[in-house]
């Protein structure tokens, strides 16, 4: 059986990272534009947010105006709670 390889990276603890990267638009610098990046990356340090923001920065002409990142692990200890009582029904 092969593993897919993004499963096993969620088993090194990389979680789904949604970026959302205002920018200001190069002919109207006045005006935001909204991006959304998806990728699995490791929190809290966000490696691979962090090297495509460079890339941004570097080769592309609309500047940063803000980044706001989400993140959830998919795979994760499964939650217990005590139960507080028991219902049998024959």
């Amino acid at each position: 059986m092969t593993v897919s390889p993004d499963f096993r990276r969620q088993l090194e603890g990389y979680s789904l990272t949604t970026a959302e990267i205002l920018y200001h638009l190069p002919d109207h610098p006045h005006l935001l534009q909204s991006f959304v990046w998806q990728q699995h990356d490791l929190a809290p340090d966000f490696p691979a947010l962090r090297r495509f923001l460079a890339f941004w920065q570097a080769s592309l002409d609309g500047p940063v105006h803000a980044v706001r990142v989400a993140h959830a692990r998919l795979v994760r200890p499964i939650e217990l709670r005590l139960v507080s009582g028991e219902f049998r029904l024959h």
